[in-house]
């Protein structure tokens, strides 16, 4: 049974890793923010960077799973080939919505867009297509990676891919390149910098488990662990793309849309620390179920009590405004949706920690059930607010608190945590 220290040492790294990856978004905001019509820019990336999300969100448990697998060369192997299909596979739909006519009227009809915005939007995901791949691979590099405990050497690749996306967005800025172009170009050449560290990294460093396991582990297991997993993930990314087919129907949609694609992002960046529970949780949850789960409750409490003073006070507007740029009602808009979303970190724990349950013991089939409760509550909630006038950016954000909720309660259990011979046997 390991200290509240070691948990801790195990954890961190964990957590700037994912605010690593956050803060990008947070460049990406920033650089956007700065070019002229920046409202107009925001609301495509918005669009664009949620459909972009949708499809890479299928991989997020993708480290999860070769941490749980890839326990001996055959298992790694299959591990391999699986992320490789099934990265390449969500990246086909994003390239036919940018590529072919009916793809982009498919988009068009989806989101209410139309001449430029269409195009743009279009554009985007054309460049962003292939960096799913880039994702896939990473993430099953990341799993070999953590589960050789190495969290430390994950987080220095992720400041790396970081430091790798701002240089590149402001060089873009700077020399005067388009958004979209900025943003791609950026995006693509920081991923690649990261894919090749975290090789390098695993050739010199990896340690595969002493004990082989999952010598003989089929596609057909593989994918019974996956499609749960991907439909969460999926029901997840939905979220914002359904907001935001209603919120851009309303009358001051460009300015609603980028303050949501502001606030959402800059929420995750306080989410983060919660969500990387999962990784912590398949590590040492069937050694201390008690240990992790008070571990947990502190961090959602100073994680809670951190997001609402920043929502109180001027850091608020130190962060969104001076360093991010935003200003003017964008501004204002974008605190009132990070008020809001001070209640999701308590449902976020809780889904978080019976994910966990659930990935240790390969019961992924309950969580897919969260996600698809999860976007029915979204959908039902988004309907109702539009068809009663009162949508608006606070009320969409509390739609996306109604979500966290309705995916919490669908998979709170009380089933007992088996012990690690029961899950790795």
């Amino acid at each position: 049974m390991a200290s509240q220290s070691v948990y801790w040492k195990f954890y961190w790294p964990l957590t700037l890793t994912g605010a690593a990856m956050l803060l990008g978004s947070q460049f990406q905001n920033g650089i956007l923010a700065r070019y002229p019509d920046s409202s107009r820019e925001l609301a495509v990336f918005a669009i664009a960077g949620s459909l972009s999300f949708f499809f890479t969100s299928a991989l997020v448990f993708i480290p999860q799973q070769i941490n749980v697998y890839a326990r001996s060369p055959h298992g790694r192997r299959m591990c391999f080939r699986f992320t490789l299909a099934i990265s390449a596979g969500m990246a086909v739909p994003m390239a036919l919505a940018s590529l072919t006519p009916w793809g982009r009227a498919l988009l068009g009809r989806a989101y209410g867009l139309e001449g430029d915005m269409l195009i743009s939007v279009a554009e985007y995901l054309g460049y962003l297509a292939p960096l799913v791949i880039l994702a896939g691979m990473r993430s099953y590099l990341a799993g070999l990676l953590i589960q050789s405990r190495l969290t430390g050497w994950v987080t220095l690749v992720n400041i790396a891919q970081l430091a790798a996306l701002s240089g590149l967005l402001l060089l873009g800025k700077s020399l005067g390149w388009r958004a979209v172009e900025t943003v791609a170009i950026s995006g693509a050449a920081s991923s690649l910098l990261e894919l090749g560290l975290s090789y390098w990294l695993c050739q010199r460093k990896y340690h595969p488990p002493v004990k082989l396991e999952h010598e003989q582990v089929t596609y057909g297991e593989m994918m019974s662990f996956f499609w749960p997993t991907a439909i969460t993930s999926l029901m997840f990314s939905l979220s914002r793309p359904v907001i935001f087919s209603y919120v851009s129907r309303l009358p001051e949609a460009l300015m609603m849309l980028a303050a949501l694609r502001v606030g959402f992002d800059f929420g995750m960046l306080f989410f983060n620390p919660l969500n990387q529970f999962r990784h912590f949780y398949v590590t040492f949850g069937n050694e201390d179920p008690t240990g992790v789960r008070t571990f947990a409750i502190r961090v959602m409490l100073v994680t809670t009590l951190i997001m609402a003073v920043v929502c109180a006070t001027p850091l608020s507007g130190l962060f969104l405004g001076e360093l991010l740029g935003v200003q003017g009602e964008v501004l204002w808009m974008s605190r009132e949706v990070v008020a809001v979303m001070c209640l999701i970190p308590a449902a976020m724990t809780l889904r978080n920690y019976y994910h966990g349950q659930l990935l240790n013991t390969r019961n992924t089939f309950r969580m897919g059930v969260g996600g698809i409760a999860r976007i029915v509550c979204i959908y039902g909630a988004a309907v109702f607010f539009f068809k009663m006038g009162i949508l608006d950016h606070i009320t969409a954000s509390l739609i996306l608190v109604v979500g966290f909720v309705a995916e919490a309660l669908a998979v709170w259990t009380k089933a007992p945590v088996p012990v690690a011979s029961e899950v790795r046997g």
